[in-house]
């Protein structure tokens, strides 16, 4: 049995296409790294996906071709930099530079999840801060605006000297969470760091009260559970964060509300990184489900009974809409 995989869209936008002239300029390309997301957005935009020629030669070299004339178009392409990494933001970069020799007007990233996002400052001596460097490759490229969503943290916005649009997943959270009407619910911060988020949460469940796990990271990707901050006892907790990864944060957090006396847990993210070993840790039993969204695609072997997958395809395609009209997206998630 497998998690159930949700395709229906939390907000229902229907673009209007104003102008003709303008839609024909609009053009949307994919990578490699998620083309089930981006034929959604194609969907839901009314359109079909730019035709590219993507080869790969025998030393592991990408070769790109776009196969229709973009020039004057404003181009958007979608590619999270998720599993493997590298491979798919060298993908990017050499997307955006095939666009840019090809006279497009303007090159819009869109990146569902942004790689090398927690390298984002200095907290030792001789470190790279990863998060800029890739923000520097991406400019350097040729690409004019990035879109992305739920980045690990917001300052990564002003690496970039070009336009940013910064997307949030919490209306496709928030939305599928308020339908299951759950009682007594506390959200859940599993550590200090992502209290403005769990906060933010929290209001838009009706005020609910909020948790705070205290944590000591001993090393990466390895938590320990100290201290929880606020009353879960009898309660429905439902633990917020931007990424599950290897799922030690979530599944020690869950274990430890549970034995605060936490009636349910819960768990939601944005993107569903989920590497080993993660899928044993989250279907372990600890959590009555995981909500996560199709940022990152999540193969059949990776699906559990308690996962829940919710598509962010129609937000994706509305920002892209809106970037295109020259319209407002912060107006979105007011």
């Amino acid at each position: 049995m497998h998690g159930a995989v949700s395709r229906t869209a939390t907000l229902n936008f229907q673009p209007t296409l104003t102008s003709l002239s303008d839609h024909n300029r609009l053009r949307l390309f994919s990578g490699s790294a998620n083309t089930l997301l981006a034929q959604e957005i194609a969907r839901y935009l009314g359109m079909d996906l730019g035709p590219m020629i993507r080869k790969q030669f025998a030393d592991g070299e990408l070769y790109i071709q776009i196969q229709e004339s973009i020039r004057g178009c404003d181009v958007y392409l979608v590619q999270p930099t998720c599993r493997p990494v590298n491979d798919h933001l060298m993908e990017l970069l050499i997307i955006i530079d095939a666009c840019r020799r090809a006279s497009a007007r303007q090159i819009t990233a869109v990146i569902p999840y942004y790689g090398y996002a927690r390298a984002d400052r200095k907290t030792a001596g001789r470190e790279s801060i990863t998060a800029k460097l890739v923000a520097n490759l991406m400019t350097q490229a040729g690409a004019n605006r990035i879109v992305a969503m739920d980045l690990h943290s917001a300052q990564i916005q002003g690496y970039f000297d070009i336009p940013f649009d910064h997307v949030y997943g919490s209306p496709v959270l928030l939305n599928y969470l308020l339908s299951k009407q759950l009682e007594d619910l506390v959200v859940v911060s599993p550590d200090v760091g992502g209290v403005a988020r769990a906060r933010a949460f929290a209001k838009k469940l009706n005020d609910a009260p909020l948790a705070i796990i205290d944590k000591r990271r001993q090393a990466h990707n390895v938590a320990e559970v100290m201290n929880v901050i606020g009353d879960v006892r009898g309660k429905t907790a439902v633990l917020v964060d931007d990424m599950i990864d290897t799922a030690g944060t979530i599944s020690e957090g869950a274990r430890f509300l549970r034995q605060q006396g936490a009636r349910q847990v819960y768990a939601c993210a944005t993107h569903a990184v989920f590497s080993p070993p993660a899928i044993e840790r989250l279907s372990s039993g600890v959590l009555e489900e995981v909500i996560v969204t199709n940022t990152i695609p999540i193969p059949e072997e990776q699906q559990f009974p308690q996962l829940r997958v919710l598509s962010v395809a129609n937000l994706i395609g509305e920002t892209i809409w809106r970037i295109h009209e020259d319209s407002s997206v912060s107006s979105m998630f007011r």
